[in-house]
């Protein structure tokens, strides 16, 4: 797929010169695969934890839709006189559909600037919103830091579930208290550990909030792959979902999207079939905090049939079991529609409140903005834009 090294024309912010008096403004331009290596210096230098050159040139190499671009900008960067890259963003191109017609979406991903540069932020944010032929652009990542340049882009909220809290269960006790207690700042944190833990545990089982296998109704497996399967549950699916935004589900896009997600088993996939194939299923990926020791598996995807809304329990019993079988700290689900959230916030043991809202969008055609100003024009999920990449 090419990427032409064309210029890109931006007016950049202006830096307070009393401020930053030997600071010289930076360029802004079209990234390209060859900038990889500052990138990822950079991402490492503000916590952001870079993917090694294979997985990130994988998420426009091979795009499906990429296949139907004949050019499209991998991002933009700032570079400095010196041909340092001071500032970066991602721009990822994604399917979507609408009432049944396709749809162009861009999600931005890692917007990170050198703070010598921050005001440049703003600059790399204009690239990514003021792109051409874009039906919609989706942020699904977005952070304190930079929820108010979403606002000055007039991106919108998306009107459905709420994106500024985790709903999540325990699944081992003493390392989750341990992470808990360092981030606090608790001297003796590990020995801390043992009697907070005990206590949360008994409160749990006290209060019956733990999810827990009931009989054989129904039988969940696991998947390390997505086949054909998912490309019939995908027809069923839009056929059943006219007046709805979805991203595409196709098996294509889905071993796409989690490809090396499942090749290193940072992703889980569960399914429930019937006599007709699948009829639910859920992807659960990993979302630990090396910073906390926090280990943490988050439900990014659950998709069922009409009428089979039910099976989010069952699904979610098998990667709790999975979770502590590993030892993994805990489990989250961030975000869904009102009617999955309000599913899982009743099967929930805890809840959190998140530093900002992180999911909005933009849509400049008139129509396609009016529509998804409603709440029920939405199943959005952390498979949506970036959130997952």
């Amino acid at each position: 797929m090419p990427y032409p090294d064309l210029p890109v024309e931006l007016e950049a912010v202006r830096l307070n010169r009393a401020t930053h008096p030997k600071t010289a403004p930076p360029r802004v331009r079209e990234a390209t695969f060859e900038d990889y290596p500052q990138i990822s210096v950079l991402e490492s230098r503000y916590g952001l934890h870079p993917k090694s050159f294979e997985e990130w040139k994988h998420l426009w190499m091979h795009n499906p839709i990429c296949r139907d671009l004949s050019r499209w900008p991998i991002g933009w960067v700032c570079e400095t006189d010196d041909d340092e890259v001071v500032g970066f963003i991602g721009n990822i191109p994604l399917a979507y559909e609408f009432d049944g017609q396709p749809l162009l979406a861009a999600t931005s991903r890692s917007l990170v600037v050198d703070a010598r540069y921050r005001p440049y932020s703003f600059s790399l944010l204009g690239c990514f919103f003021n792109q051409k032929n874009i039906d919609l652009f989706l942020n699904t990542s977005v952070n304190e830091k930079v929820f108010r340049l979403q606002q000055l882009f007039r991106a919108q909220r998306v009107p459905s579930g709420r994106w500024d809290r985790s709903s999540f269960w325990i699944t081992n006790y003493r390392g989750f208290t341990a992470s808990v207690l360092e981030k606090s700042g608790f001297l003796g944190s590990q020995a801390l550990s043992y009697p907070v833990s005990a206590g949360l545990f008994f409160r749990d089982e006290l209060t019956g909030k733990g999810l827990r296998r009931e009989g054989d109704k129904v039988e969940t497996q696991c998947c390390t792959q997505f086949d054909e399967r998912f490309d019939i549950f995908w027809q069923r699916l839009r056929s059943e979902s006219r007046g709805r935004l979805l991203a595409v589900r196709t098996c294509d896009f889905l071993n796409w999207h989690f490809k090396y997600s499942l090749a290193k088993n940072d992703a889980w996939v569960f399914t429930i079939s019937d006599e007709n194939g699948i009829s639910a299923y859920g992807v659960f990926c990993r979302q630990d905090n090396p910073t906390f020791r926090l280990s943490r598996m988050r439900l990014t995807d659950f998709q069922a049939l009409w009428g089979h809304e039910d099976l989010l329990k069952p699904i979610l019993v098998c990667a709790l079991e999975r979770c502590q079988r590993e030892g993994i700290h805990m489990l989250e689900a961030v975000g869904f529609s009102s009617e999955k959230q309000s599913l899982i916030e009743n099967l929930a043991s805890h809840r959190r409140e998140l530093s900002a809202w992180r999911y909005f969008y933009k849509a400049d055609e008139p129509y396609l903005a009016a529509s998804l100003a409603h709440p029920q024009a939405w199943d959005p999920t952390c498979y949506d834009g970036d959130c997952s990449l």
